[in-house]
């Protein structure tokens, strides 16, 4: 199974989609620190979030928090390619 992006890579990716995690934070309509928060724990809007900046799925920067260790999907994760993001 893949591993999870170190964090720096997130905050990278996300300069260089010309925002940071803050901004998103406050675009999102929450406090600066909070998306902060997906980086550390499971949290799946914020991970969402952060990946729809970076144009991914989430899975994709945190595969252990949506894929078991057998290397299948975990399916109570919370929020689906179908939700939209306001």
């Amino acid at each position: 199974m893949k591993k999870d992006w170190h964090n720096a890579d997130i905050i990278a990716s996300l300069r260089k989609k010309g925002t940071t995690l803050a901004a998103l934070s406050r675009a999102s309509g929450l406090s600066s620190s909070t998306l902060a928060n997906a980086l550390v724990r499971p949290w799946p809007k914020g991970e969402w979030l952060v990946a729809s900046a970076i144009g991914i799925h989430p899975s994709e920067i945190w595969p252990s928090r949506y894929y078991e260790k057998s290397g299948k999907l975990i399916k109570s994760r919370g929020m689906t390619d179908k939700t939209i993001l306001k």
